[in-house]
């Protein structure tokens, strides 16, 4: 599932090509999205920005709507220029956003409305990457989750926007944190550390030219990442195997360090 940081990304770049133009062309596989279309044409709006919010990507048009889309795990926006050829199959789009001089295609978006722009209302947390992150009303919000796993927590993103399951792994292994530990067993300077490391590691992810995700400062590519996806594996800074296993009421992969995140 992309995570905050992707989203970031992909939002900039497609504000970048379509902020301020008119849409010569609005398409969609979605009946719901097609109804709204035909009640309130989206053609001839202007795309006044794109933005993110935690793991949510939204097109604010004017006249007061805006569409917010949600990749779970395999939808992905493309950005073509008019007549250029799409990287993936036309049966796999789901939205066409266009303009003059370039073609905005979500593939395979599971979740997509269109709604005003005013009533938007996302429920989310304090966003990580946002420029006014509250990081006190984020602890507040996870320090009302007391019993639960502070891994599941950091998933929630109505108690803190943007974290998915690799820097759900990986920021808990910097924090030297259990994702195992209930969030009552988490003290206050770890987890202000857990939400310091959280937005660092995202705002350098979302850096210009950051293409592949990196949470080490390893110059090896195949060393980005300390702990997720790496289950069975040295750890990188003890030896000691990396374990991994299945977690919380959504059954979410976590892995961590035995022995550098002791419970």
């Amino acid at each position: 599932m992309p995570e905050g940081d992707t989203i970031f990304r992909a939002a900039r770049a497609l504000h970048r090509a379509l902020a301020g133009k008119r849409v010569a062309k609005f398409e969609t596989a979605f009946a719901r999205l097609a109804r709204v279309d035909d009640q309130s044409p989206i053609a001839g709006r202007t795309i006044e920005r794109v933005r993110a919010a935690g793991k949510h990507l939204i097109i604010d048009f004017s006249g007061d709507l805006s569409l917010r889309t949600h990749m779970r795990m395999n939808g992905s926006w493309h950005i073509y220029k008019t007549g250029e050829r799409w990287q993936r199959p036309r049966g796999d789009m789901r939205i066409v956003v266009a303009t003059d001089d370039y073609v905005a295609v979500g593939f395979n978006v599971p979740i997509a409305e269109l709604t005003t722009t005013e009533s938007l209302d996302l429920e989310l947390g304090p966003d990580l990457l946002g420029a006014d992150f509250d990081a006190e009303e984020a602890t507040r919000r996870i320090r009302a989750h007391g019993d639960d796993e502070i891994a599941d927590v950091l998933l929630n993103q109505r108690v803190v926007a943007g974290i998915g399951n690799v820097f759900k792994s990986e920021v808990l292994f910097l924090a030297k944190v259990s994702p195992f530990r209930r969030v009552t067993d988490v003290s206050d300077e770890e987890l202000a550390k857990i939400l310091m490391l959280s937005r660092r590691l995202m705002q350098r992810n979302v850096q210009p030219g950051t293409r592949e995700r990196r949470t080490t400062d390893r110059a090896h590519l195949g060393e980005a990442l300390w702990v997720y996806s790496r289950g069975g594996e040295p750890c990188r800074k003890c030896g000691t195997r990396i374990e991994y296993r299945k977690q919380g009421p959504d059954v979410r992969g976590t892995y961590w360090c035995p022995k550098c995140q002791a419970v």
